[in-house]
């Protein structure tokens, strides 16, 4: 019997929803850490793959809109235009996912223009987790 290995494949942002959906809240970060993690990693040339299928509902409209918000922060950071699916995604009411004094305040002063544009304040420390 051949032994075959499993080709890696870098998770994309569609996946990410797929693995968001149904789990905790320290989940989740751990998640976006690894999505995060194997981004940088990959080639400027795959990226915009990672990026470029619009992910289904995750059951949490905030982490739906981050992750509109995270797609065109990274497209940005790579001298890109966001992917079409993220224009529609925004909140109606402000989501600080770190929800202390400090990291609120945090937030408000340093979260990039893709967060904050949708009303997710997460500060830009916050997603350099690798």
């Amino acid at each position: 019997m051949k032994d075959r290995a499993a080709a890696y494949e870098p998770l994309t942002v569609e996946r990410l929803a797929y693995l968001l959906a149904g789990a905790d809240e320290t989940r989740r970060w751990r998640l976006v850490a690894e999505f995060l993690e194997e981004y940088r990693w990959e080639p400027a040339e795959v990226r915009p793959r990672l990026l470029e299928e619009e992910p289904p509902p995750t059951g949490d409209e905030r982490w739906d809109v981050f992750l509109a918000a995270l797609a065109e922060h990274l497209a940005a950071k790579d001298g890109r235009g966001a992917p079409s699916w993220v224009a529609t995604r925004t909140l109606r009411q402000f989501w600080f996912p770190f929800n202390t004094p400090a990291a609120r305040v945090d937030a408000v002063v340093h979260a990039p223009a893709a967060f904050r544009r949708r009303g997710v304040y997460v500060a830009a420390q916050e997603l350099n987790v690798a």
